[in-house]
This record gives structure tokens, C-alpha cells and sequence, in this order.
């Protein structure tokens, strides 16, 4: 899986006027007042020269502002991966769209890719499938969890409610049992369609 300058290298390309046309075309001029807004928050933190670690407290905030809509009334697909500029622009998302929108943020911020992947997990009380973004300051650390559901940024192990599942980013994927690292599979194997087709739409359109 490729890193961040491969999936969408020159990232600020992706709010000129241009390449924003789409957007409005799409979702009207709420939507790319929503994009814009995610343009001005992004840079504001970036003026604030902070190391990337501080930014998780303020991109899970602004994320999470935006509402919970299943794949199935959103977009009329049983399953798809907004990109962040649909999720911003349409209002809203399930949680594969907020977990993505934190984590491509967090990357341009100035994460690592290396400190951040995508779970999925069973959320115990709804029981059903659910996706977090769960950052590792450290290989030894216990992951912290940005989530949709739980405002709260907890340990892994705080979140008794989730049961994980595996977990990924763009540099490989790994089968879990709990809020560890897991066991890392092979290149290929399990690969994930949906992400590769996002990163494809990120590379192609910002709309």
C-alpha cells in the first residue's frame, strides 16, 4: 500500500478553485462552504506549528461534529468510502467516513502513516461492524481510539465495548484480538478493495 505522497501528493492542489468546481456542482454552495471550512481548519492548525500528536484532540472535535447517515440512505450503496471532501461536502457519513476523514487529516497535519490505522472492530452493544482510527505513539504503547460513537479519545483497553477485529493503513494490515498490534498479514493477502478504490478517486477527482 503506498504512503501519503503517493496517494495524494500536493494536497493543497485539492482546494483550488478548479479542482473545487465539482464539489459545487455535486453538493451546491453548503457543501463547498463545508469544504472551505475544512481547508481554513487544516491550515490553522498547521500555522500552529504543533508536533502532530497534539492535533488529535481538535481533528476528532471537528469531525465528529458532522452526522451519523448509513451507506444506504447516504450514498443508496450498501457499503462506500466517502472520500473527505464527499463526507465534508454532504454533511455526513457512517463511521468508515469519519474514521477516513480523521485519518487523511491527521496525515497531512503531519502524521506519520506509521502512527495511524484504520480498525475495524465489532461494537459489542450495537452488534454490528464498526470502524475506528486508532493512533500508536509508540510499538509498545496501548493505541488510543478516535471514534464516532465515543467522543472521548480512551485507551484501547478502556474500550470495552469494541471487540477488534484487524487493522490497516498505507503501509500494511494486520489481524487483531485486541488493542494490540497484532499479527501482520502478508502483502495481498485480505487486501482491501475499498481502500485502494478510495485512494484511486483521491488521486482522480477531489469531488
Amino acid at each position: 500500500m503506498p504512503g501519503l505522497a503517493e496517494e495524494f501528493p500536493g494536497w493543497r492542489d485539492f482546494f483550488q478553485p478548479e479542482r473545487l468546481r465539482p464539489v459545487e456542482r455535486r453538493f451546491g454552495e453548503q457543501g463547498m462552504t463545508q469544504v472551505q471550512a475544512l481547508h481554513q481548519f487544516i491550515e490553522a492548525r498547521l500555522a500552529m506549528n504543533l508536533p502532530p500528536a497534539q492535533h488529535l484532540n481538535a481533528v476528532n472535535d471537528h469531525f465528529n461534529r458532522y452526522r451519523f447517515v448509513a451507506d444506504a440512505t447516504h450514498w443508496n450503496r450498501p457499503d462506500y468510502w466517502a472520500t473527505p471532501f464527499e463526507f465534508v461536502a454532504s454533511g455526513g457519513g457512517d463511521c468508515e467516513d469519519f474514521s477516513l476523514a480523521k485519518f487523511f487529516t491527521l496525515r497531512v497535519l503531519g502524521m506519520p502513516s506509521s502512527n495511524l490505522r484504520l480498525m475495524y472492530a465489532k461494537a459489542l452493544e450495537l452488534n454490528q461492524a464498526h470502524m475506528v482510527l486508532i493512533y500508536l505513539e509508540t510499538e509498545a504503547a496501548m493505541p488510543l481510539v478516535l471514534d464516532n460513537l465515543n467522543p472521548a479519545i480512551l485507551p484501547g483497553d478502556q474500550r470495552t465495548d469494541l471487540l477488534p477485529v484487524y487493522s490497516f493503513n498505507g503501509e500494511g494490515l494486520w489481524r487483531a484480538r485486541a488493542f494490540d498490534h497484532g499479527v501482520r498479514l502478508k502483502q495481498g493477502e485480505n487486501g482491501i478493495l475499498l481502500w485502494q478504490d478510495l485512494l484511486q478517486r483521491l488521486a482522480g477527482d477531489s469531488s
